[in-house]
């Protein structure tokens, strides 16, 4: 009796055990969490499973702009736009990862637009970055100051293009860097051009302190016309030509105003190579960094003021002026240009900025061989909403 009263007794410690057993929780499996990473400052994430820390952005943007109101401008002519009002969501990728040679960056950035009902999409930027390299497309090193206005709806002079590149760039510290690059053509091109055969060379010299900034940059550019043109040229018998472009700019920040405050005052010349003074004058019809017996030259001079009025108020202005002294042969004469844009914004929280905008612009072009001069004059408002995340 005592032997079956104690296996009884065993049965029921083990029954017991294994049904506390059962209640015990399980491990769980690990989880790969995604880690915050700080090595490239705020907002960046680890891709699991991986050492490449990642920032995704984006930023929409909606505007309505009223075109020019003058007595030759877009209401005087009933088939042209009177208003302008776009819509613009963006996408940004930042990709880094440490290596051994220093940071391997990605960077992409894409819009969609809508204006006026009709739809677009575009590359805004798509570049690698591997220690002092880059390649990809991105802005041109030789751009240097490219405006302090909100919106600027009217154009300014300036080198302000973005291109295919492939670039290296050396620190020097204390701010002090060199870059060397070649840049796409096509994109500088100001006439008939013929095929691609030649890419443009850019060097520049930067310097970026507390103070501010300044830069130095200089461009050589082939100029190649077009099968048609070429056999009308006076070079010499030659089929293409060279030009070049020079130009330099320093930013002084304004910390007696308040902090975030600057001016900036840049220069360029061009010979043979005019989109690097500023496409405002250059997309003026007639204008070509070529004539018949020789290359057409042209500089501008603009300057630009930004105040940080109050912690939530901004005040800008940018102005430029831009010659062309076209050669006698051309079909136009020389052309001057000077723009001035001014805005306000109002930024009530973070990320979010609200503002409104005004430009004129005045273009004259002398008359020449028998053909008629015109001065035209453009006047446009704008306003703007944007929200960046």
């Amino acid at each position: 009796m005592k032997l079956k009263s104690l296996m009884l007794a065993a049965a029921s410690a083990a029954a017991a055990t294994t049904a506390q057993a059962a209640d015990l929780p399980v491990a769980p499996e690990p989880v790969d969490y995604v880690r915050v990473c700080d090595a490239y400052g705020a907002r960046f994430y680890y891709i699991p499973g991986t050492e490449t820390c990642l920032r995704v952005g984006g930023r929409v943007r909606t505007q309505f702009v009223v075109n020019n109101v003058m007595d030759d401008g877009n209401w005087a002519n009933r088939d042209q736009d009177g208003y302008s009002w776009l819509s613009r969501g963006y996408l940004y990728l930042d990709a880094r990862t440490a290596t051994e040679f220093g940071t391997l960056r990605a960077y992409t950035s894409i819009y969609a637009t809508n204006v006026n009902g009709a739809n677009s999409v575009t590359l805004d930027n798509a570049y690698i970055q591997w220690g002092g390299l880059t390649a990809g497309y991105t802005g041109s090193n030789f751009n240097i100051y490219t405006g302090q206005t909100f919106m600027g709806v009217v154009t300014r002079d300036w080198s302000d293009v973005t291109t295919n590149q492939i670039a290296y760039t050396a620190a020097f510290g204390n701010g002090f860097s060199a870059t060397v690059a070649l840049e796409d053509r096509s994109n500088r091109e100001v006439g008939n051009y013929g095929g691609t055969r030649s890419p443009d060379v850019v060097a520049a010299l930067a310097i970026s302190q507390g103070w501010g900034g300044a830069k130095i940059a200089g461009a050589l550019h082939q100029v190649y016309p077009d099968a048609a043109t070429n056999r009308t040229n006076t070079w010499g018998g030659e089929e293409d030509n060279f030009g070049w472009a020079i130009g330099a700019g320093v930013n002084f920040n304004l910390p007696m105003i308040n902090s975030g405050s600057n001016v900036y005052f840049q220069g360029f010349y061009a010979d043979g190579a005019l989109s690097y003074i500023g496409n405002g004058i250059t997309g003026v019809n007639g204008v070509s960094d070529y004539t018949q017996d020789d290359t057409n030259s042209g500089y501008s001079l603009s300057a630009g003021l930004y105040i940080q009025a109050t912690s939530t108020i901004g005040l800008a202005l940018d102005g430029s002026y831009a010659s062309v002294d076209m050669d006698q042969n051309a079909t136009i004469g020389d052309v001057d240009r000077w723009a001035i844009d001014g805005s306000v914004q109002w930024a009530p929280v973070s990320g979010f900025v609200m503002g409104a905008d005004v430009g004129y612009s005045n273009t004259d072009i002398d008359g020449i061989n028998g053909n008629n001069g015109s001065d035209t004059d453009a006047l446009l408002f704008g306003v703007r909403m944007q929200r960046t995340f």
